[in-house]
């Protein structure tokens, strides 16, 4: 059985969403509380090769305040941007499902199920 995991963040409407969907898929997840326990350059660097994504923008929440206030929006440094993930978790765009193939930003929700092969 391949591993599950959702990026969560209980307090967001979409990625819980994603966890009822989970739940009641029958699958087993671990849920990732991204925000309490944040993620490492290395856990970031894996999602963006999962979710096959070269620029880590892709996997931002561009419209959050500290988007604009760190000025990343002219940022082109690969290195910077995923660093700016990693001290401001806030960033990271959710819910993100990771299994051992693959991953996906649950926006929409049938992104999920495609990936898990679940209706």
């Amino acid at each position: 059985m391949k591993s599950i995991t959702i990026w969560h963040n209980p307090r967001c409407s979409k990625s819980r969403a994603a966890f009822e969907l989970l739940s009641e898929s029958g699958l087993e997840f671990e849920t990732y509380k991204y925000l309490i326990e944040e993620p490492s350059i290395q856990d970031i660097e894996v999602v963006l090769s999962k979710l096959n994504m070269d620029d880590p923008r892709e996997m931002m929440r561009t419209k959050e305040d500290i988007y604009v206030e760190l000025g990343l929006k002219d940022e082109s440094d690969r290195a910077k941007l995923i660093s700016a993930m990693v001290q401001n978790p806030k960033l990271i765009e959710r819910p993100i499902v990771v299994t051992d193939d693959g991953a996906t930003i649950g926006r929409p929700l049938e992104n999920i199920s495609n990936l898990l092969g679940i209706d």
